[in-house]
């Protein structure tokens, strides 16, 4: 006679199948905790101001050895009425956010590259999201940052902190800059004079990760060293389309070997 086969009760499978997603999504949750860096201690106020000064002190002789780098030319010429500041000098403008990595990458060859025409304050330091992709990249803001140079101006518009709330709102003829030469909404965007715009970050923000603010500071002093080569590279490309915008002013800065060579591939 055949012994009847044992089974499993039909209502016990499905809990076995729950518990284990639960497991499953537990394991996800841990290890996801582990992989994703914490945010970088923010530097004290003094901290800052160090840091700020190694990276917009830099000798010229770095920027001639790394050249282009290894930076990404994002550079596209664009027509329109030139972009001027409220002092009537050519103005460069940034739009971005605070949660945006590309923008935390991206913000570190734009003030190196700004610095060569004139000065910040007030800048602060902070992280990408933790939430996003490549999470906590070290970096500035320019929320609450001023900048004087007799050369350009620079505004800037940082729309939403780290945590995606609303920060800053451009006026509508920011916005207009954005729709007419970002109609994709790529950030970071920087339009150089209405005479170039670039869109994204010129190298990837993993770059930076896992550093802290000083010790990418410290690592831009070695040219040959990787953060040196893809931000110092990107600052070069940022000055040379601002230089070409200018009239080549400061010739100080912009009759550099190094600039001279850049600007003969920007349009």
């Amino acid at each position: 006679m055949r012994k009847p086969v044992a089974r499993t009760p039909v209502w016990v499978a499905p809990a076995a199948i729950v518990a284990g997603l639960a497991v499953l999504v537990a394991a996800f949750l841990v290890i996801r905790w582990y992989v994703t860096p914490l945010p970088p201690k923010a530097p004290s106020q003094e901290a800052t101001v160090q840091i700020v000064s190694t990276i917009t002190t830099l000798p010229a002789s770095e920027f001639d050895s790394v050249g282009q780098g290894t930076a990404n030319n994002l550079i596209k010429p664009i027509t329109g009425t030139p972009l001027k500041g409220p002092s009537g000098k050519l103005e460069v403008f940034y739009y971005g956010a605070e949660f945006c990595p590309y923008c935390a990458a991206q913000r570190w060859p734009l003030i190196i590259a700004m610095s060569r025409f004139g000065t910040f304050s007030g800048l602060q330091t902070t992280t990408s999201s933790s939430t996003d992709v490549y999470p906590n990249t070290p970096t500035f803001t320019f929320r609450n940052a001023t900048y004087t140079s007799q050369y350009i101006d620079f505004r800037s518009v940082e729309t939403t902190d780290r945590d995606r709330n609303p920060l800053q709102t451009p006026t509508a003829a920011e916005q207009q800059l954005v729709s007419q030469y970002d109609p994709g909404g790529t950030i970071p965007f920087i339009d150089v004079a209405n005479r170039y715009a670039m869109t994204g970050a010129m190298y990837t923000p993993d770059t930076l990760g896992g550093m802290s603010l000083r010790a990418v500071a410290d690592a831009l002093k070695d040219p040959s060293s990787t953060q040196a080569r893809a931000i110092i590279g990107s600052a070069n490309l940022t000055t040379a389309a601002i230089c070409k915008a200018n009239a080549d002013q400061p010739g100080t800065v912009c009759s550099s070997s190094a600039i001279q060579s850049l600007e003969k591939n920007l349009k």
